[in-house]
């Protein structure tokens, strides 16, 4: 553009040379291309900002395609229920991200966002009802009707509890919540995770552990301490479902709901190893990964079981991103061997208290096949599929886990 005057009215050969000469003055820094003599010419300057215009004008068109694309969707659930009904969570529908500085807290996953990862901010995660009453012109005489939020018709002072318990599986810590933590905080919920004793941060010796009472006292321990009338909804994964099946026998008062997460969900007089033992071609890969620690001497049973790290990604992780596998890593700690042995003694206090389940589909340390089976054998109050997750949907789909929790926490009693 710096040049077009020149163009209109100078010979093809003066245009030329100039061309040149102007390209010999690029690399030349201290030449006065610039109005501060940088060394490029006014043209280029312009061409770069054509360039980031047109990134920008790409961007606001592919914002506008996502929300017509969603609100199609909503249209069409707007029709079907009548135009009367709320809007259905569970219906995994996506809205785009808003303003950058009110988008969700971006994890350490560097794997591209799934079509199971929500993109709704955490607040509105919390029970709300939509309404179609905003026509937008989206260019091109297209128009389409989009969602506006009204008030929300659950708020978490209303719930029977807000208060997350978060319980980990065996070889795991407080600390494979972090996730789940940071999105649950961001709603308002109070949330706890608990290292059971020899797990995680906790000092004692996992050889050590000799009960399950032992392994979960922390749990119990923070249970007892809760205000009288306080209830909390406890969230247990792996080996973490027996050990809330434990508490929840002991203090059914002081839990509102149990949610399994890809859990061991045992009835009375089983035993983990039970479960386990039901299914046993399910679980080739998992006694290959096995390895058995023997503290007291080989002539005694094991004291713990650790996994080997070769065949821990494929048996934990195989979904989730590389960064909380080497999270993982580092961090995971041989499990107790006594507990895992230890049959439940459960009975209606037990039962008192609503149960949920979250089915990982892409799960091959505790296939879908076993927990089809312990929910077949006590079904809980509601079942969900958490698609594309593995054993550890806390890495391979923290933002879908979340919504389900939530949603789980505004059930309310039937």
């Amino acid at each position: 553009m710096g040049n077009l005057c020149s163009s209109c009215f100078s010979p093809k050969s003066v245009r030329q040379k100039k061309k040149r000469t102007a390209s010999k003055r690029l690399p030349n820094s201290s030449s006065g291309g610039g109005a501060g003599g940088g060394g490029l010419p006014a043209g280029s300057s312009n061409r770069w900002s054509r360039m980031r215009s047109s990134r920008k004008e790409k961007v606001q068109d592919a914002l506008i395609h996502e929300q017509a694309v969603a609100a199609a969707i909503l249209f069409q659930q707007h029709q079907r229920n009548g135009g009367s009904l709320p809007f259905d969570r569970s219906a995994s529908l996506r809205f785009p991200a808003g303003p950058k500085k009110n988008s969700l807290p971006r994890s350490s996953s560097s794997r591209a966002r799934s079509l199971t990862d929500p993109l709704l901010q955490p607040q509105q995660l919390v029970n709300q009802r939509f309404k179609l009453n905003e026509l937008i012109g989206l260019g091109g005489n297209i128009y389409m009707f989009i969602a506006i939020e009204s008030k929300n018709d659950v708020k978490l002072d209303d719930l029977e509890s807000n208060h997350f318990v978060l319980v980990h599986g065996g070889g795991f810590g407080a600390w494979c919540w972090y996730k789940t933590i940071a999105l649950l905080e961001d709603c308002g919920f109070t949330v706890a995770a608990v290292d059971l004793t020899g797990s995680g941060i906790h000092s004692f010796d996992t050889n050590n552990i000799t009960s399950l009472s032992q392994y979960v006292k922390p749990l119990t321990d923070f249970l007892e301490k809760l205000a009288d009338g306080e209830k909390v909804i406890l969230v247990g994964h792996d080996f973490g479902g027996a050990c809330i099946s434990y508490v929840m026998e002991l203090f059914p008062s002081k839990v509102s709901k149990a949610v399994f997460v890809a859990a061991a969900m045992l009835t009375s007089g089983q035993s983990t190893l039970d479960m386990f033992s039901q299914k046993g071609d399910s679980n080739e890969m998992m006694r290959q990964a096995q390895i058995f620690l023997y503290a007291n001497g080989k002539n005694n049973p094991p004291t713990a079981i650790d996994l080997d790290k070769s065949l821990m990604k494929d048996l934990l992780f195989n979904q989730s991103p590389t960064k909380d596998i080497a999270l993982a890593s580092v961090s995971m700690r041989p499990m107790p061997f006594m507990p895992v042995l230890e049959k439940l003694s459960l009975s209606d206090k037990y039962g008192s208290v609503r149960r949920f389940y979250i089915e990982t589909p892409e799960d091959n340390a505790l296939p879908v096949s076993v927990q089809e089976s312990m929910i077949n054998s006590s079904p809980p109050e509601r079942v969900f599929r958490l698609k594309g997750a593995d054993h550890s949907p806390f890495f391979s789909k923290p933002q879908a886990l979340h919504k389900l929790l939530v949603e789980i926490s505004k059930l309310p009693s039937t």
